[in-house]
């Protein structure tokens, strides 16, 4: 890395307050230009990719890394699509809000204004560093960028045409800044760098955020941490709970909204389980089941014994995020036993119930505390475009400044407005 870590901090602030003052227009045109020049560069960023990938293989990265890391076009036009959208969605810069004018006459009100420098560590997902800048851009926001070892290539590319698009926009290239780096060291330099960055948000393991939160003198927002779990009810519709858990596991297993655990209650569970271990052993799964469950799912094969794809669960089978075709199952006698399990176990992501019952539905909504609350959905929706957010910069699963997917607004704070007629303090 040519330049110090002080100088991307300085680059940044300053490229921060030059974005502050632009236009919703000029940023969406900023936006549109990124999205057109990915397009014109895909050969070469999809290139790069392949390298990376190729690398990974060589270096036994495991298969949910792998998918994470991949591009292919159909990914890439993805990318380009959510840019796009971005471009198209309401600017929160500038929004007021709680107006009112005070008995002494004083006028008051919010005022959404952008972060400032925003901070991001992350891991396999070269999607990201599209995703984080254009977010960043629309809310006003310069970003410092750090992607994992694995993804250097993809994210040297990508960079590279986002600060192109910049300068030929006529702004500043260091809006958008990249750590050219994998040395580990460049992290710990970057959470001391307070004066510089108003806000870091780590996206990877529970190592990563553990490190960030123990060593950051920045404001730390973590989550992107997903042990979901869907809780099967005595009145759920079993064949729609089949095919809902089957969307959950299967549809995309190496991402944090991917389903981890099911929850049955014990009166559906001979029925229900075998229909489920029947449709997702046809995708590939492997159960890992409970006590409770092994007698009701003996009868999924013929023989003697349970088949291969079912295995007793182990003692960290439950706090386990799988990121592959493996499913927890659990049978529990009742909704107070689904609830006290996710309290437990769940890592306040994204957590559902499959029922008829409102009054059920109504209850485990008050009482499980997760980012992401469902009734009779997949919890595959817990994404920033899925929720007309038009794309993330992370999924937070703490309670401060942010929830759930963070999009726009989530990269904004606001300052108080106070106008008055030369008014004096009594």
């Amino acid at each position: 890395m040519n330049i110090s870590m002080e100088q991307i901090g300085k680059q940044a602030r300053d490229a921060a307050r030059h974005l502050a003052r632009l236009s919703t227009e000029r940023k969406n045109a900023m936006l549109l230009a990124i999205a057109d020049n990915i397009q014109s560069a895909s050969g070469e960023i999809l290139g790069a990719n392949a390298s990376d990938s190729a690398a990974g293989k060589g270096a036994g990265l495991t298969s949910a890394l792998l998918d994470r890391l991949t591009l292919n076009p159909a990914r890439l036009d993805g990318i380009v699509s959510e840019l796009r959208g971005v471009a198209g969605l309401p600017d929160p810069v500038g929004e007021i809000f709680d107006a009112q004018t005070l008995p002494n006459g004083l006028r008051v009100h919010k005022q959404r204004v952008p972060v400032g420098v925003l901070a991001v560590i992350y891991e396999a997902r070269p999607n990201v560093t599209i995703d984080v800048a254009g977010l960043a851009i629309k809310t006003g926001n310069a970003v410092i960028l750090r992607g994992g070892s694995e993804t250097l290539n993809s994210n040297r590319a990508l960079v590279s045409v986002i600060r192109k698009a910049l300068q030929a926009c006529g702004l500043p290239a260091d809006i958008v800044q990249f750590i050219d780096d994998p040395d580990r060291a460049r992290v710990g330099e970057l959470l001391q760098m307070y004066e510089y960055v108003d806000m870091l948000i780590p996206r990877g393991g529970a190592a990563l955020h553990k490190f960030c939160r123990e060593n950051s003198r920045i404001p730390v927002i973590t989550g992107g941490i997903g042990i979901c779990h869907l809780f099967v009810d005595a009145s759920a519709d079993l064949e729609a709970a089949v095919n809902v858990i089957h969307n959950a596991k299967v549809q995309r297993p190496s991402v944090c909204n991917a389903l981890d655990t099911v929850l049955v209650h014990r009166s559906v569970a001979r029925e229900f389980l075998p229909l489920l271990a029947e449709r997702l052993h046809q995708s590939g799964v492997s159960l890992q089941v409970d006590p409770g469950a092994l007698h009701f799912l003996a009868q999924v094969s013929g023989e003697d014994g349970l088949p291969g794809y079912i295995t007793p669960a182990g003692p960290q089978d439950f706090d386990t995020e799988w990121l592959a075709l493996i499913l927890g199952v659990k049978v529990v006698e009742d909704l107070d036993e689904a609830i006290a399990h996710i309290e437990a176990h769940s890592t306040a992501h994204s957590d559902g119930i499959l029922t008829r019952n409102e009054t059920h539905a109504q209850r485990f909504i008050a009482e499980v505390d997760s980012a992401a609350v469902y009734v009779n959905a997949s919890t595959r929706f817990t994404d920033g475009a899925q929720l007309g957010l038009g794309a993330e910069v992370a999924i937070s699963t703490q309670r401060l400044h942010a929830r759930g997917p963070m999009g726009l607004r989530e990269l904004t704070t606001y300052k108080w407005v106070i106008q008055g007629d030369n008014h004096i303090r009594p």
